[in-house]
């Protein structure tokens, strides 16, 4: 059974930061692209940042900068580390891992079930 579950949200002031966790469980973490997303009611979840397996790392516009994702193969977890945290930044995060095959086809998809962050102004 695949588990994706987060940690490390919770409510800060702007300019501050958190470090959220994803720990994965039933999957080969290694083969698996992890990412991060955020979801504010009533608008679509978005990508926040991605990495893949070969560690190569990619960031929303907003968070360039400010965010930092990275992973740790032998602890199977996914981290995203939030610094100069806005008000803007208010969201569900979600964690994604997502397995693909040698020719790109998408052989996996999953999700964890949250965690909220607050940024208060």
């Amino acid at each position: 059974q695949v588990q994706l579950v987060e940690s490390g949200g919770g409510l800060v002031q702007a300019g501050g930061s958190l470090r959220l966790s994803c720990a994965a469980s039933g999957i080969i973490f290694s083969i698996n692209d992890m990412s991060w997303y955020r979801q504010v009611p009533g608008k679509q979840r978005e990508l926040v940042a991605h990495i893949t397996t070969g560690g190569s790392t990619n960031y929303e516009d907003s968070v360039k900068g400010r965010f930092t994702i990275s992973r740790d193969n032998v602890k199977n977890t996914a981290y995203l580390q939030m610094n100069s945290l806005k008000p803007e930044d208010t969201a569900v995060y979600y964690c994604n891992a997502a397995e693909y095959s040698d020719a790109g086809i998408l052989r996996g998809d999953y999700w964890g079930q949250g965690t909220q962050v607050t940024v208060s102004s």
